[in-house]
């Protein structure tokens, strides 16, 4: 009989094979009983809470929530479209992407969830592990397979990560939910420092890639900066190595407080040289053989990756395209702007990455409506070979685009209100959803983000401002990374009341650092003010090229804490 044509291998993305469908469908079909048990009445809710977790649903404050998977943040263009079509389907016509590379759905329907999974399966997509007490989403690096400076493409390593760590019977009910975040090269582009594990690929002395492992960080009621266990993992010992850390991790986590259960607890409790010591003996009692990954493996996942077909650009046509970028520069403001924030330099010559900002004048961070993506998948096909990147900062990268298209593709963006060129500034705010929709939260987050974008919304102030990392959370559990911006803002209930603290000097590079309170709680008007005030301080003392982080950390917080309570 002759043979069944393999599938089309998608664009950056793991293509999934006749083992993956049916493992998606199968799962599908066990929570379409469950919800059937549960809306009849044969389960109660605390009995089914657990099974919904496990499959991505969260009880919010008005509706169910939808938290659908992006493993390490890629995603292609029909994916794309699948989740356009959900959002007009069974949401409000719009998703939200988060800090996980996730992107979540906040008005669904427990009856339609069954519906939503199997199509999502369709589509190699699923909401497994998005939640609960266990191995989340693997984030990477939004620029994998496009950046120069990268040692290793990280997506290969991130799809070994999740084939490892999906259903894992030992790591399915650990003390507290884990996350894990790989970079290819040396430079910080995952707050590696701020997860349970992080992973930087460097060159080893013998030539080949290894990672540098970072474990015990994390944000919340209490930030922790993780410490490196060691600087010298070779590539297949990697899930050996992870392996024994969960598994030191799951013996001796806390269970009986959910506040301190925790990785960054265990290793703050016991010492970095003692949890090194407990984790290098249980990789030296493990069986190296059954957890050895053998480069053949790597190579297997890596020939499931589609490759782009890449153009040769000459010398002549790139000075070609570079007099023409030159000569759109000079006659629109607007595209300067936006090439000299949202353009990241590409390893193939005559390509690049945009990043595609979700953070409008006024907007919601993260929010995109069903139209948009549905445009931005007409424009991956069109201009990155069908593939897209959410990243953790809640936005979308065309990783792969030719130079010469820069132009068209903005003039499109910019109709979509998506051309806005504000990409690592003060209005590229991350923020989650706060007390709009989550039950957990004590503030609102949306409002007082779209406060400080209109505050702040001239492109010619942002530039004068420069490099400032601007992050809200709605409570102290730090969805939107307040500890780790240079400015953040942390909801809290002040006698009944929405009001929000301010924090300085937070940062998620190489130089991690957690910011401080400034000082008592605020109003959102007064939180806005006091803010513009912190930024005209900046302004006025900063020495010529000195980035708002490093003057925060020249002068200390005590001037900027003068400024924002001025008017208090």
């Amino acid at each position: 009989m002759p043979h069944s044509p393999q599938p089309a291998l998608s664009v950056g993305r793991y293509t999934y094979d006749k083992v993956d469908h049916t493992f998606l469908k199968q799962r599908v079909d066990q929570f379409r009983d469950q919800v059937r048990r549960r809306l009849s009445g044969e389960l109660s809710e605390d009995e089914f809470k657990p099974l919904r977790l496990m499959n991505g649903l969260y009880l919010q404050l008005h509706a169910y929530m939808l938290r659908v998977a992006v493993p390490y943040g890629v995603i292609s263009a029909p994916q794309m479209r699948t989740l356009a079509h959900i959002a007009r389907t069974f949401d409000r016509d719009y998703g939200h992407f988060t800090t996980r590379q996730n992107i979540q759905f906040n008005w669904i329907r427990l009856e339609d969830t069954p519906a939503i999974l199997d199509i999502l399966a369709d589509a190699e997509m699923h909401a497994i592990q998005t939640s609960g007490n266990c191995i989340r989403n693997v984030t990477s690096d939004q620029f994998a397979g496009a950046a120069r400076d990268e040692v290793l493409d990280p997506r290969v390593h991130a799809e070994i990560l999740r084939q490892w760590s999906t259903l894992h019977p030992e790591f399915t009910f650990l003390p507290r939910k884990f996350k894990i975040a790989i970079s290819g090269s040396e430079q910080d582009r995952v707050a590696a420092r701020f997860h349970d594990v992080g992973l930087l690929a460097r060159m080893g002395e013998n030539g080949r890639p290894v990672f540098e492992v970072f474990v015990g960080g994390g944000l919340g009621r209490t930030p922790v900066i993780g410490v490196s266990l060691r600087n010298d993992l070779p590539e297949e010992d990697l899930i050996a190595y992870l392996e024994a850390i969960l598994r030191v991790y799951n013996e001796y986590g806390r269970r009986d407080n959910i506040y301190k259960a925790r990785i960054k607890i265990l290793v703050q409790a016991l010492g970095r040289d003692a949890f090194l010591d407990k984790v290098n003996a249980e990789f030296a009692a493990m069986d190296r053989s059954r957890y050895h990954l053998p480069a053949e493996l790597v190579e297997a996942i890596r020939a499931r990756f589609g490759a782009p077909a890449f153009e040769a650009v000459s010398p002549d046509a790139a000075a070609d395209v570079a007099r023409e970028l030159a000569a759109h520069q000079r006659t629109d403001a607007d595209f300067a702007a936006w090439l000299a924030s949202n353009i990241h330099p590409h390893k193939v010559p005559g390509y690049c990455s945009v990043t595609v900002s979700c953070k409008p004048s006024g907007g919601i961070p993260g929010d995109v409506t069903s139209a948009q993506m549905d445009l931005l998948a007409d424009l991956a096909e069109r201009y990155s070979f069908g593939e897209l990147r959410v990243t953790h900062i809640q936005n979308v990268v065309l990783a792969h685009v030719r130079e010469a298209d820069l132009f068209t593709l903005w003039q499109a963006l910019s109709d979509a209100g998506l051309g806005t060129a504000n990409v690592g500034m003060v209005t590229d705010i991350i923020a989650c959803p706060g007390l709009d929709y989550c039950a957990l939260a004590n503030a609102r987050s949306i409002p007082i983000a779209q406060k400080l974008s209109a505050r702040f919304a001239s492109i010619s102030l942002q530039r004068e401002i420069g490099s400032l990392r601007l992050n809200i959370s709605g409570c102290i559990n730090a969805c939107g990374h307040h500890h780790a911006g240079h400015i953040g803002i942390l909801g809290v209930d002040k006698r009944g009341e929405e009001a929000f603290q301010i924090t300085l000097g937070g940062n998620a590079g190489e130089d991690a650092s957690i910011g401080q309170i400034l000082g008592a709680a605020m109003s959102e008007d007064e939180t806005v003010d006091a803010i513009a005030r912190i930024i005209e301080t900046y302004l006025a003392r900063r020495t010529p090229g000195e980035r708002f982080i490093e003057t925060c950390r020249r002068l200390g917080t005590a001037p900027f804490k003068d400024a924002a309570y001025a008017a208090v």
